[in-house]
């Protein structure tokens, strides 16, 4: 017999838990965007236009590596600019190679069109290219670390018509989408045969200056350069820097003059700016820089230029070529200041609406029929009312709704709700997909 009162029972405790910490939320990197819908919808239809307007100029898509070797862009882009000296993301990969998240395009393409021997067939070589470039800046509007960027490249001849049909490619873009409030900026930056006469006339007035350590070095190292420098006080002291229009040889200027004469039978509207400066050291001849002054200070849209040399440079032939880079992020911007959108305002143009099992089985079935006739469809997932699916329709800006229930599948029939119009009508089943390209044509 077993003397329950003498045993001693522990106290129940509850097991002491820790909380359950929250995870950490990310964001994307500084001086990154995401674009997400609607803006997203905005970014693409930019992108596309200008790769249709490419394409109908003859210009080939090109898709470029996001990294390359260092010195590709060492030796293409110049290692006295910002850009190699400062902006690179480099790196060592575990091979031990030296590389570098491409800051910009051309080199890129020079090397592609080096590699596959594209400049030994038709020429001039025309490509076009688009994705995101990466330059270590200080973040602001309009300036990022992650920009996103089109461009195109015409290599192998060196024409004044093919300067004036890439200008005229770029300004096309831009109207395109609907801008209008820029104004594109020409001069020329000279060629071999006047530029080394030049950078020695404009190397004596620098060195003559009060300029600090830094901007000294730059100074002996590409003068012109100093030109591009943005700080006020350095503006001030380059006022009467001499120019390179001023200095230029004779065939370079006829190249300019020629450029322009084109430009004018093209009915591009330019301004000539002979302090323009691009920030590569690439560029010779024929520059040019799309600038919109509802950016604020980083009012460059778009520009690029001729470069002789660079070819020859990368190890290829002593070929030329013309070029630039619209910003897509800046075109956006843009847009934006000018009060504008463009591209599709909704995400879709029909949504469906089905109330019960066999209701939605068919919706799924009739949806695709809809997508597959080419219009945009969605529809309402989940055990939504139709108050909550209609909601739905709303929020993808969709132009009709297609309602099915019990009713309409014994009858064989479907609801079709104009949403402008806030009209309605039943239609056959069978016909609905002719109805709604008929109404959406």
């Amino acid at each position: 017999m077993t003397d329950d009162a003498s045993k001693t029972t522990a106290p129940q405790v509850d097991a002491v838990r820790p909380a359950k910490k929250k995870n950490k939320s990310f964001s994307a990197p500084k001086g990154v965007l995401d674009y997400v819908p609607s803006r997203s919808a905005t970014f693409v239809a930019v992108r596309e236009a200008f790769a249709q307007n490419a394409a109908a100029a003859g210009f080939g898509h090109v898709e470029l590596p996001v990294f390359e070797d260092t010195e590709l862009f060492a030796r293409g882009v110049g290692e006295s600019t910002d850009v190699v000296s400062k902006e690179m993301y480099t790196f060592e990969d575990r091979g031990g190679r030296s590389v570098t998240l491409r800051p910009e395009g051309t080199a890129g393409v020079m090397r592609a069109v080096i590699e596959h021997g594209l400049d030994r067939g038709q020429l001039p070589a025309k490509l076009s290219y688009t994705g995101p470039f990466f330059r270590y800046e200080r973040p602001q509007a309009g300036r990022y670390r992650q920009l996103q960027q089109f461009g195109v490249e015409a290599i192998g001849v060196d024409d004044p018509a093919l300067d004036a049909e890439v200008i005229a490619l770029a300004d096309r873009c831009f109207r395109s989408i609907g801008l209008d409030g820029y104004r594109l900026e020409l001069t020329s930056l000279g060629d071999s045969t006047c530029r080394p006469q030049y950078r020695q006339k404009l190397q004596e007035f620098l060195l003559g200056l009060p300029l600090d350590e830094e901007t000294r070095r730059r100074a002996h190292i590409n003068p012109l350069r100093v030109l591009d420098d943005k700080r006020p006080e350095v503006k001030e002291m380059t006022a009467e820097a001499p120019l390179m229009l001023d200095h230029l040889s004779a065939e370079a200027a006829e190249h300019f003059d020629t450029v322009r004469s084109y430009l004018d039978a093209l009915g591009v509207d330019y301004l000539v700016n002979p302090r323009l400066v691009r920030g590569l050291d690439y560029y010779t001849k024929t520059c040019f820089e799309f600038v919109h002054d509802g950016l604020g200070a980083q009012s460059g849209i778009g520009g690029g230029g001729r470069y002789d040399g660079l070819m020859a440079e990368l190890g290829g032939q002593d070929l030329s070529g013309i070029g630039f880079g619209l910003g897509l992020d800046r075109a956006l911007l843009a847009l934006e200041a000018e009060g504008k959108s463009f591209g599709p305002q909704s995400r879709v143009d029909v949504y469906g609406v089905a109330m019960g099992r066999e209701a939605k089985a068919q919706m799924v079935h009739l949806i695709n029929q809809v997508r597959q006739a080419g219009l945009r469809a969605d529809m309402s997932y989940g055990d939504r009312g139709l108050k909550g699916a209609m909601k739905g329709a709303d929020r993808a800006g969709a132009r009709y709704a297609l309602v099915l229930g019990d009713q309409e599948l014994e009858q064989g029939t479907v609801v079709v709700k104009d949403l402008a119009a806030h009209e309605q009508v039943d239609v056959a089943l069978v016909d609905v997909v002719q109805v709604l390209r008929r109404r959406m044509a």
